[in-house]
């Protein structure tokens, strides 16, 4: 049987299935950086793989270093089977999706973290599910590898000059990913009330603006919070808390209840608790969670300072 999770705690536990035990409409707030599905490490494979290469390594990446630590599936695949990658990561999207509506409040947020080239899938799984899709975030990174391959170099192995002439400057792969999207779903509030109705009722439905610029500066739909220093190098999908920290200023009030069912490191458990909410995580790696639990257990973790017109929020009318 799933492991029942527990407010203020981190398990190591399936995060699909464990969701399942979770009490219906409990939930303001779901902010995970779930799997993109695009083979960055074991647990990222989300499909039937056929070919023993992928995750994988070359003499020339391991060469390279860690930048390129794994070898991932080209675009268009080594089978057809490969090219059936998008439609099972819908499929894998959408065996948890309704569950995640089932337990949110009405008028509560999923914010999800998603890959740029499988974005769409979550997108469709998600309304297929019953969410409103509300936005689509972009957070701009402060540094990204450049992994694109020089065609040039590929035909000077070959021993082909002539090619490696004419094609110098082009790459093979795409531009550098500096920008990572952040879904931005709502469950729907009841049919024949107002956003105002859901409010006061169920305390989510509406954004603060005024907590979310004092992280952000401006009400834009690009953040640019980045990691603090020594911050980094948890995991290796590792989001920074200040920017978690936003998002769960934009959508919560203190003492509200946030999930993240694909936790890592912790990341946005700690940035929860910094903030005044109530938390709730769990992921399958243990060592993962280990590291959560320290993380959550420290008094070291950068916390909050009050801001004016944030410390002294109005709760809802009829808080639940």
């Amino acid at each position: 049987m799933p492991q029942r999770l527990k407010p203020d705690s981190v398990a190591v536990a399936d995060g699909i299935a464990a969701v399942r035990e979770i009490v219906e409409s409990s939930i303001h707030l779901i902010l995970s950086d779930i799997p993109y599905g695009i083979g960055a490490d074991e647990w990222d494979v989300l499909h039937n793989n056929t070919n023993s290469a992928l995750l994988g390594t070359s003499p020339a990446q391991v060469k390279a270093g860690a930048v390129f630590r794994r070898r991932g599936k080209p675009l268009n695949g080594w089978s057809e089977a490969d090219r059936r990658i998008p439609v099972e990561y819908q499929r894998w999207c959408g065996s948890f999706a309704g569950e995640w509506l089932r337990i949110l409040k009405p008028g509560g947020s999923a914010m999800v973290f998603a890959g740029r080239r499988l974005s769409h899938r979550c997108v469709v799984a998600f309304e297929d599910a019953g969410f409103t899709f509300k936005d689509s975030l972009a957070w701009l990174r402060e540094t990204a590898p450049h992994r694109a391959q020089r065609l040039s170099v590929v035909f000077q192995r070959r021993g082909d000059e002539a090619s490696a002439a004419q094609w110098e400057g082009w790459r093979i792969g795409n531009l550098r990913p500096t920008f990572e999207p952040i879904l931005w779903f709502v469950k729907p509030y009841v049919i024949g009330t107002t956003i105002a109705d859901n409010v006061l009722a169920h305390g989510v439905g509406a954004f603060n603006e005024r907590a979310f610029v004092a992280h952000e500066r401006v009400p834009d739909n690009v953040l640019k919070s980045g990691f603090s220093k020594g911050e980094g190098g948890l995991h290796i999908a590792q989001k920074p808390v200040k920017l978690l920290r936003a998002l769960i200023d934009l959508a919560t009030l203190p003492g509200q209840v946030v999930l993240d069912p694909f936790c890592g490191s912790g990341s946005t458990l700690v940035a929860a608790k910094s903030v005044g909410r109530r938390y709730i995580g769990c992921d399958v790696d243990a060592d993962a969670v280990g590291v959560a639990k320290e993380r959550l257990a420290s008094d070291i973790f950068e916390t909050a300072a009050p801001r004016e017109g944030h410390d002294a929020e109005i709760a809802p009318r009829r808080p639940d």
